[in-house]
């Protein structure tokens, strides 16, 4: 098994399920435009409770049907790559958070 040991990047992007650019669902086109950059990975996350700046609680229970869920875009990569994406993502995230980590990342392979 090969193994790859890098410093990267762990990027956060803090949204509401429902949180809309030009009438599309932003984390959607957030991962289409990570996969297109060639991010090295990328995950959306579904939160089951949360809130944000505006205090306004966001939560998943068995009386309703839940709406407007927290999301979290996650994706690893060298500063590099994220800084060159940065630009164009900040177009997209209108009322949200984005987080920065510095990450040891090991990537395992069969190859």
């Amino acid at each position: 098994m090969k193994q790859e040991k890098n410093d990267q990047v762990l990027m956060r992007i803090f949204l509401s399920e429902t949180d809309k650019h030009n009438g599309k669902v932003i984390y959607h086109m957030l991962l289409q435009l990570l996969h297109d950059e060639k991010i090295a990975g990328a995950t959306v996350i579904k939160g089951v409770t949360g809130f944000g700046a505006k205090s306004r609680m966001h939560t998943a229970n068995l009386l309703s049907l839940a709406q407007n869920l927290p999301i979290i875009v996650e994706a690893v990569d060298s500063k590099e790559n994220i800084d060159k994406v940065l630009p164009k993502i900040e177009q997209f995230v209108d009322d949200g958070l984005i987080t920065f980590q510095d990450v040891k990342a090991i990537r395992y392979s069969k190859d």
